[in-house]
């Protein structure tokens, strides 16, 4: 080979050597793995010049059509413990939240007899339009029956919180809702928006939202919005 050749095969070789190395924006990333504990939602009435507040981890829901973001409409919880029944208030489960790189199953049996949900691992069940729902993450989706490949994930990036959430179900009157982000097959229809949130590393606070809109079932077309916030333990220290 002449010098020309391998002078041109060197090059090649060291790009194809340089392609292969994570960007930056890859080698920044990095997976939280442990528990993302749950603050309990807290709604403050208006008082006086002060506006309602609303804090902790809470979920509202959208009509077909609605705008999860900001204006709704909202599902009216008639069940809810805060003064805007909009707002359904989370209070922790057993694990204290959320646990990432490891699935938080439904129990056996996953419901009771008059249909209350009867996971407890994530979130407390609770009351919902008469009826106690609650949240589960497994490895195969309840509500179309297909295996999860992906464990429940949260990326940090310096303060950004990135994730994906696709096995998140919510279980109510013996129905399963997949309210994750992406859904099972990977994609975001209608309105389910990425998980994205902020953390600081210093005191493991953090903060995640998204929006999930439900396929199929009675539910269909009605969007989940959750938040969540509190602290992260690593190691899925309870």
């Amino acid at each position: 080979m002449s010098r020309h050749k391998r002078a041109v095969a060197a090059v090649a070789l060291g790009l194809a050597g340089l392609t292969a190395l994570p960007t930056a924006a890859q080698a920044a990333r990095r997976a939280l793995v442990g528990t993302f504990q749950i603050a309990p939602g807290r709604f403050a009435p208006a008082k006086g010049a002060q506006k309602a507040k609303i804090s902790g981890s809470y979920f509202r829901m959208t009509y077909p059509g609605g705008d999860p973001l900001k204006k709704g409409p909202y599902f009216e919880n008639s069940d809810s413990a805060a003064k805007d029944k909009t707002y359904t208030l989370f209070t922790a489960g057993i694990d204290k939240g959320i646990r990432t790189g490891s699935y938080q199953p439904q129990p056996t049996p996953a419901f009771s007899a008059n249909g209350f949900a009867l996971a407890n691992r994530i979130v407390r069940p609770l009351l919902f339009a008469g009826i106690k729902f609650s949240l589960s993450t497994a490895n195969v989706d309840q509500q179309g029956g297909v295996r999860v490949t992906t464990p429940p994930t949260i990326w940090a990036d310096g303060r950004k919180l990135t994730g994906d959430l696709r096995s998140f179900t919510a279980s109510w009157n013996k129905i399963y809702f997949n309210q994750g982000s992406p859904k099972p097959n990977g994609a975001r229809p209608g309105k389910t928006t990425p998980i994205a949130g902020s953390y600081d590393a210093r005191t493991g606070r953090y903060e995640i939202t998204w929006s999930s809109q439900i396929v199929g079932g009675p539910f269909n077309d009605f969007t989940g919005r959750w938040h969540f916030e509190g602290v992260f333990k690593a190691g899925g220290a309870r």
